[in-house]
């Protein structure tokens, strides 16, 4: 690790309550051919600048952000609000949104991407990978109270990466291709240089020292291009968990929300309590990600340090029995509970296979069944 001085200095803006702010990934599909539309300049546009609608690397895509929110129930309160009017834009343009974490046929090669330096700089480095980023997810901000807290929070949080990855799958398809994945998306994501799993860092020092290496040697100029699947949000004073594939509905956005928020806080309070956090091998973790990815619900996964295993969705029923105290006190306990429901009625990506095999294999009939589910 380098050395520290000053200018290694990441100041932690903190949150002195455990907020939560929610982003959400939506694609462009014709009305009519279901295929990518290239056409968000247009959208963003019309919004202007809008805290609330972003632009992004592709053409294709915008993202709906929440400000500040105190649960999940106003979380979804303000995405409602800001859903109801990008969708009289999009439709007034012969399109409608979409969200899962890959496109069931659109090739990357017919994407345009966004004018901008940032985004121009990562595919003249990245090259043909970074091309091949067509992907959607949701990212989760909850709020911390101090840097100290951060890095401890991160490395145990990733005992439940599979839990979080299993539910959310909604990625099998790829260019029109079954990949046998549940997750396709977070496969191809990791491929970017920064990308994929933290390290395992137990002080705010040693993130400090890895950022500082990561600028000397030209591999970051900014801390945001640190991509990893849950990282430090400094200025926000949040830590963002960016393992979910894209969310369909609002229901499961909800239920994956509460979830995200009740864990974070619950191991929060914990460190405040003077345990001791649990982690696990990074070898493990790292398993535990292919697992969820490849087998989604269905993935046998390990708990601990000393190689046990279980599945996934048993071991989930026993999370949620866990977390019911913090839920209560977050005001989240009906989306806490919705979280079984996922299980119970099917994945995502267990969803589209559904329809793909009832309509001999029409992938356009799997958008038309996503973008249904925004509206239900």
């Amino acid at each position: 690790m380098s050395s520290l001085g000053s200018s290694a200095h990441i100041e932690f803006a903190g949150s002195y309550r455990p907020t939560v702010g929610v982003e959400w990934e939506f694609a462009l599909v014709d009305a009519d051919t279901r295929d990518l539309s290239n056409n968000a300049a247009e959208v963003i546009a019309e919004f202007g600048e809008n805290p609330h609608v972003h632009k992004e690397l592709l053409r294709n895509t915008i993202e709906v952000v929440t400000g500040i929110c105190r649960n999940t129930a106003e979380a979804v309160d303000d995405l409602r609000g800001t859903l109801r009017s990008v969708k009289q834009v999009v439709r007034s343009r012969d399109m409608e949104l979409f969200c899962a974490g890959t496109h069931p046929f659109a090739t990357w090669d017919t994407q345009q991407l966004t004018d901008a330096p940032r985004y121009a700089e990562l595919i003249k480095r990245t090259q043909w990978w970074g091309r091949q980023m067509l992907i959607w997810g949701v990212h989760v901000h909850v709020g911390v109270s101090s840097s100290h807290k951060v890095m401890p929070i991160i490395s145990a949080l990733l005992n439940q990466y599979p839990h979080l990855l299993a539910l959310s799958a909604s990625s099998p398809w790829w260019a029109g291709e079954d990949t046998g994945y549940a997750s396709n998306r977070s496969m191809m994501f990791q491929q970017l240089p920064t990308a994929g799993l933290p390290f395992q860092f137990q002080t705010w020092d040693e993130f400090e020292g890895f950022v500082a290496d990561q600028k000397k040697t030209g591999i970051i100029d900014h801390i945001n291009e640190v991509r990893w699947d849950i990282r430090p949000s400094p200025h926000l004073g949040t830590i963002e968990v960016r393992i979910f594939d894209g969310v369909s509905n609002v229901r499961e956005l909800a239920a994956l929300v509460a979830l995200t928020h009740c864990l974070i806080v619950d191991l929060d309070r914990r460190l405040d309590s003077g345990a001791a956090l649990p982690t696990m091998p990074p070898w493990h973790v790292q398993e535990n990600k292919w697992r969820a990815a490849r087998y989604g619900l269905d993935a046998v996964i390990i708990l601990d340090a000393d190689s046990n295993e279980r599945l996934v969705t048993e071991d989930l029923d026993d999370v949620l029995t866990r977390l019911q105290p913090v839920a209560r006190s977050l005001g989240c306990v009906d989306e806490l509970d919705s979280v079984a429901d996922i299980p119970r009625l099917g994945a995502s990506y267990q969803r589209q296979r559904r329809v793909a095999e009832e309509h001999d294999g029409d992938l356009r009939a799997v958008v038309d069944a996503l973008v249904a589910e925004l509206e239900e």
